[in-house]
């Protein structure tokens, strides 16, 4: 079955694409970048550049399909994509457009809460619902709560803050109820929804099994990151002022006035019995603990090209003489050894972390005043590591360790290619966090040339530079290839069977 996915590229999507393709589907890709989002799944995904509020850009998109998965809206209005263009009017043409091409089936992504839900996006999830309810064919509608996974705008962005920032807003009481769902239980009810047309006409309320608050999520963070930010409530007739106050200098509140809305009315499921993820998909449910612990370790990366201002270029090396060690065997003793070589950097800041340059590795470190901030090993090699910043590092950019012969010489170099990760980060950078950065890289060099057994030739050497335009472009391309390289090995592998209500669940040590 040959699937169309608008939104694709989301939380949601990204999760959901794999598990059709899992499933054995083909998926048609439809995002304004689709030819670059599609290269994260090595087979299986076709592209189709458009955007649902232009619905001139449509036209053809559903041709051959079996199946529309109408993903694709927002969660907060932006210049023109507003509620009525993109929730509302988006689903509309993308609706007609499946019908002109006569697709017989149309699943629909809403959310919980949006039956009777005041706040401006779930009214616009409500209009779009009725749009639906008149698809010409057979159709589903999913309210699944609040869908957490890597880089969602609300759970991850609380993760955040408890991570690098001293204090914590709380807004309104903190004690408001929501009944979040793990990103990828939603993927797997999407998928049973593929195959059974008993669903169709059906409108299903989809959510984990545990409620939690502001206030509670921040207890479970805390555990998770070992730091307990200070509290500060807000009342909410000042978070809007502060959300627009704190985009001005590229940082974020945990929630917008919309979401604020949607807390005070109690975003769970109300009636005993209805959540559909285990009473019609027969889905365990992930804990909401299990499922925190995961996003730890699973948020985006921040590449060089979503940071602000000129990329910058810093080496640091150091030329070793005398060092019976070939390349490979000191970056093999580097990658084992990374936590004990970089003690200015703190990589056993968060408990049970890894602390060891492996593929696909997520590590996390403390970084004097900042606090905790994660970079993942993308690339990995005899010689050289490549590793990119995470969503919440103050950078944007990538960090490059490599060994190599230099005639009779052994040469251990550090790479970095950055950029503040927004304009704040850029004050603080320019005020002390470049000082603290060339500390470490440069003790790090010092402390491989004790690890090769031999002496420096001449003193460290440390250089930086601005890159130009045509610079900046090929790096940044580099490092965005290196990151969907990754991802489409990891898409390559085969996914496990999510868990069946009343099954046993697989043991921790299994993970």
């Amino acid at each position: 079955m040959k699937v169309l996915v608008t939104g694709g590229t989301g939380v949601i999507g990204q999760a959901a694409v794999t598990e059709i393709l899992a499933a054995g589907h083909t998926v048609r890709l439809l995002s304004r970048n689709a030819a670059d989002d599609a290269r994260q799944w090595p087979t299986g995904v076709e592209s189709w550049p458009a955007s649902i509020s232009e619905p001139d850009t449509l036209r053809g998109c559903a041709e051959g399909c079996a199946l529309v998965l109408h993903l694709a809206g927002i969660i907060e209005e932006t210049g023109s994509l507003t509620f009525e263009t993109v929730n509302v009017g988006g689903t509309r043409a993308v609706m007609h457009e499946a019908e002109r091409c006569k697709v017989g089936r149309f699943i629909f992504v809403s959310s919980l809460g949006a039956e009777a839900g005041e706040s401006p996006y779930h009214r616009s999830k409500r209009r779009a619902e009725e749009i639906v309810r008149n698809f010409a064919g057979g159709w589903i509608i999913l309210r699944p709560g609040n869908v957490y996974g890597p880089g969602d705008e609300v759970i991850s962005t609380i993760l955040t803050m408890v991570r690098t920032s001293p204090v914590v807003p709380i807004i309104g009481t903190g004690q408001d109820l929501f009944q979040p769902i793990w990103v990828d239980d939603l993927s797997a009810a999407i998928v049973q929804c593929l195959n059974r047309t008993d669903l169709h006409g059906r409108v299903l309320e989809l959510a984990g099994e545990e409620k939690t608050s502001l206030s509670d999520l921040l207890d479970r963070m805390g555990e998770i990151t070992g730091r307990s930010p200070a509290r500060i409530p807000i009342p909410s007739f000042l978070a809007t002022a502060g959300a627009t106050i704190a985009s001005l200098i590229g940082a974020r509140l945990p929630i917008n006035e919309s979401q604020l809305v949607m807390l005070s009315e109690g975003n769970v499921i109300r009636t005993p019995g209805a959540n559909a993820l285990t009473g019609v998909f027969h889905i365990a449910p992930t804990p909401l603990d299990s499922g925190l612990r995961k996003l730890a370790d699973m948020q985006p990366e921040q590449t060089p090209d979503m940071g602000v201002g000129s990329l910058k270029r810093k080496r640091f090396w150091v030329d070793i003489g005398g060092s019976a060690l070939t390349p490979e065997e000191l970056f093999a003793r580097f990658r084992l050894r990374f936590a004990d070589l970089t003690p200015l950097l703190d990589l056993r800041a968060e408990p049970g972390t890894p602390a060891i340059l492996s593929n696909g590795n997520t590590l996390t470190m403390a970084l004097p005043v900042r606090g905790n901030v994660q970079v993942r090993v993308e690339q990995l090699t005899d010689t050289s590591a490549t590793l990119v910043t995470l969503a919440g590092h103050p950078l944007a950019g990538a960090i490059r360790f490599l060994a190599e012969r230099r005639g009779d010489l052994l040469r251990f170099e550090v790479q970095v290619y950055d950029r503040p990760a927004n304009l704040a980060d850029w004050f603080a950078m320019r005020t002390v966090g470049e000082g603290v950065q060339a500390s470490a890289w440069e003790s790090l060099v010092q402390a491989m040339v004790k690890e090769a057994g031999g002496i420096a030739v001449g003193p460290i050497q440390h250089e930086e530079t601005y890159l130009d335009e045509q610079q900046a472009e090929r790096i940044e391309q580099w490092v965005r290839d290196i990151v969907m390289g990754r991802k489409r090995a990891e898409n390559a592998r085969p996914r496990p069977a999510p868990t069946r209500a009343g099954a046993p669940a697989e043991s921790e040590a299994t993970f």
